[in-house]
């Protein structure tokens, strides 16, 4: 019975990593088709949300099974429930990813006036939220209580990005009012991504409670 429970504890850390890479990936073509200004790799992303939508699901019902079939205690118990709230958030970032592809589909569809220091800003912002996604999944493999409190450092840098992104859009916005739609798909899509920061800090916290059971903010 013991080796029947542990099996399907790999199971759901295997499909919550998974799961991890599966969003990374779509935030990554959601923002490449952003900066590219890619329709239909925009398209794409939107798609590839489902297969995001369906991991969650089976991930659910097995954390649910767990607890009612094998009445786990202790480590084990945290386990289950870290992994139903991070994967909570797992697709929280993965509908971020779609709101960035809907901006891109909504942009080429206004022929907007485009900011290229906005871009190239925005560019580096979503390389720090992919470190961030990629290390935090890697952490979360480890249990890595110290990687996790450093990948959730970094959320300052994306709050960063996000304040300059938006004052230099409303200045630019102020100057030229050509400048208004895109501008404000440009803030929309860095809010989207410091958002994406935040979940992660969210999972970096669930990795803590996973090592320690202490329950606590980071940032």
């Amino acid at each position: 019975m013991r080796r029947t429970f542990d099996d399907d504890l790999q199971t759901m850390h295997g499909q919550f990593t998974k799961m991890g890479l599966m969003v990374n990936e779509n935030i990554l073509r959601a923002v490449k088709a952003f900066i590219n200004h890619d329709k239909n790799l925009a398209v794409e992303a939107k798609q590839k949300d489902k297969d995001v939508n369906d991991i969650e699901v089976e991930i659910e019902n097995l954390c649910f099974q767990l607890i009612a079939l094998q009445q786990p205690v202790s480590s084990d118990l945290r386990s289950i429930v870290t992994v139903m709230k991070a994967s909570s958030d797992l697709e929280r970032m993965g509908d971020h990813a779609v709101s960035i592809a809907r901006s891109v589909i909504r942009v080429k569809e206004r022929h907007n006036k485009r900011i290229p220091e906005v871009e190239a800003k925005i560019a580096e912002m979503a390389e720090v939220v992919k470190k961030m996604v990629e290390q935090v999944i890697d952490a979360y493999v480890h249990v890595d209580e110290s990687k996790a409190r450093q990948i959730a450092e970094m959320d300052s840098k994306v709050d960063k990005h996000f304040v300059e992104i938006n004052h230099y859009c409303i200045k630019q916005m102020a100057i030229d009012s050509e400048l208004v739609p895109g501008g404000s798909d440009y803030i929309a899509v860095a809010g989207y991504l410091e958002r994406i920061g935040d979940y992660v800090t969210n999972i970096c916290e669930r990795i803590v409670y996973l090592k320690t059971g202490e329950i606590l903010e980071l940032n």
